[in-house]
């Protein structure tokens, strides 16, 4: 199984965005954003006959052809049902794919949140005609209309997946079930030195979750949305857990290794790192604090300019039918975004309920990566947000 997520996010640079009213849960209210100024790219309004190839940039463990793992191929009947071959590249971090959909060589990208709107904003990718994919009408309906994806009305994404940052912990080191992030953030502790953190900028966020169960008075509705203010109390607290945590991981294999081995005894991980310690007999449990958690998603987004867009919408309803989706959520680890995945074996069955795919109560208590801008994401104007620039200079100050 690849489970590596291109870490840590890369630096951004300022996105000159108009965000507003994009309030609500922590999976946000499914209505996307509005008066967001973007280029007015048309959408396909029919898929023709096949141009004979796509390329694809996508995260290790999502296009699959067998060459890894002959246990994982989905690519060769793609191929030979609609002649179209998939030419796949696998992205390293966002900011590469990114990069790499600028360069005009590819029709399609496995896009998360944090890359999501900088491709939109761009004109780097166009609105989705949603009515074109039949198995759109499939996906669960907490990925649809979401704040990372959707704007003025508008499709751009096709969604692949989801999971949350959990808090997970060794039952040899940790007798009762926490229910709390607090044993991560509290200077009195008794984990000092054997807990683990997330190491990118984009943990910023995490912090930001405690201090508004935590610290109400500072105002924080949503963890992306950080004034200048905010933003310098969730780094005083990340300087304090700085003093606190064991190490910091951006290698989910090696996260498996240290909670499995109990060189940690709690940090924040994903439930597939979990599953992992625990087939290597690790005594390791996981649990979403009451606090709430950070968490992503992953679209399939295709190029404004895609050279085989019609190859590129038969992969996205290809990868988003029931039995595709649930081999792509096995083999990354992650809820599968099409909710009859969950269906038609014991494993499928049994996936979804760890991975809670459609637990829609579970989900609304986790903030989806979006990228941090200047407009603030939680409707406020009478302040100036904090951007992702800002919070890699922040992040930075805070490992020293």
């Amino acid at each position: 199984m690849k489970i590596t997520k291109a870490l840590p996010l890369a630096a951004l640079a300022s996105l000159s965005l108009v965000l507003a009213g994009c309030g609500g849960d922590a999976s946000t209210s499914g209505s996307g954003t509005t008066g967001i100024q973007v280029p007015d790219l048309p959408m396909a309004s029919e898929v023709g006959e096949s141009e004979g190839q796509v390329n694809i940039i996508a995260w290790a463990g999502f296009v699959e052809d067998g060459s890894t793992n002959p246990d994982a191929d989905w690519v060769s009947a793609f191929e030979e049902e609609t002649k179209c071959q998939v030419n796949r590249k696998v992205g390293a971090t966002s900011d590469e794919m990114v990069q790499l959909m600028r360069s005009g060589e590819y029709d399609l990208v496995s896009a998360s949140g944090d890359a999501s709107l900088r491709l939109i904003a761009g004109g780097d990718v166009a609105p989705i005609n949603t009515e074109l994919i039949p198995n759109f009408g499939n996906i669960v309906d907490g990925l649809k209309g979401q704040v990372y994806d959707t704007l003025n009305g508008k499709s751009y994404g096709v969604p692949i997946g989801r999971g949350a940052n959990v808090l997970m912990y060794n039952t040899d080191h940790v007798a009762e079930a926490p229910d709390s992030w607090a044993p991560l953030w509290e200077e009195d502790t008794e984990y000092a030195g054997k807990t683990m953190a997330y190491d990118s900028p984009i943990y910023i966020a995490d912090a930001a979750v405690y201090l508004m169960a935590t610290q109400p008075d500072l105002g924080i509705t949503n963890p992306y949305a950080l004034d200048a203010d905010q933003l310098a109390a969730a780094v005083e607290l990340l300087k304090t857990q700085n003093g606190l945590v064991g190490e910091y991981w951006n290698d989910a294999l090696k996260a498996v290794s240290s909670i499995s081995s109990g060189t940690a005894h709690m940090g924040t991980g994903w439930q597939v790192i979990v599953n992992l310690a625990q087939g290597d007999g690790g005594k390791v449990e996981s649990v979403l604090p009451k606090e709430g958690a950070t968490g992503w998603s992953d679209t399939w987004m295709i190029a404004a300019e895609a050279k085989n867009p019609n190859c590129a919408y038969k992969w996205m309803d290809y990868a988003s039918s029931a039995e595709v989706n649930a081999q792509i959520s096995q083999n990354f680890g992650m809820a599968p975004a099409n909710a009859l995945a969950c269906e038609g074996s014991d494993a499928n069955a049994a996936h979804c309920e760890t991975f809670h795919a459609t637990d829609e109560e579970y989900y609304k208590q986790v903030w989806m990566w979006t990228t941090p801008v200047e407009q603030c994401v939680d409707g406020r104007t009478d302040v100036t947000c904090t951007n992702y620039q800002e919070w890699t200079k922040a992040w930075t100050e805070v490992k020293g």
